[in-house]
């Protein structure tokens, strides 16, 4: 083992406690940051989460709509097909009513 003087001793020993000072200003500096980081995701988390509610609102909405629009092709595809049945059905009915006459 060397002998070290005072002064060096004193020397080895600032540097030391500036690393150490360093080390401890870096793990505050990134358990600050790590805070703010997490403050930060849980907001963005509750933004998506009301972003997704709406996003299914809108999906059983047009889930509704999807349904309305079957029931009327159904309606209209009914109509287009009595609708020569009805006319043919009234036109009877007119002839009858005047006599048979044109």
């Amino acid at each position: 083992m060397s002998d070290v003087t005072r002064v060096e001793f004193e020397a080895r020993t600032g540097v030391l406690e500036r690393e150490v000072e360093g080390e401890k200003m870096v793990t505050r500096h990134i358990l600050e940051q790590t805070r703010r980081n997490s403050d930060d995701l849980a907001a963005i988390k509750s933004r998506l989460d009301r972003v997704e509610q709406k996003v299914d609102g809108v999906a059983q909405e047009i889930g509704g709509l999807r349904g309305d629009m079957t029931g009327l092709r159904g309606t209209v595809s009914g109509l287009a097909d009595s609708l020569s049945r009805m006319v043919a059905d009234v036109l009877r009915e007119v002839t009858r009513n005047r006599g048979g006459k044109t």
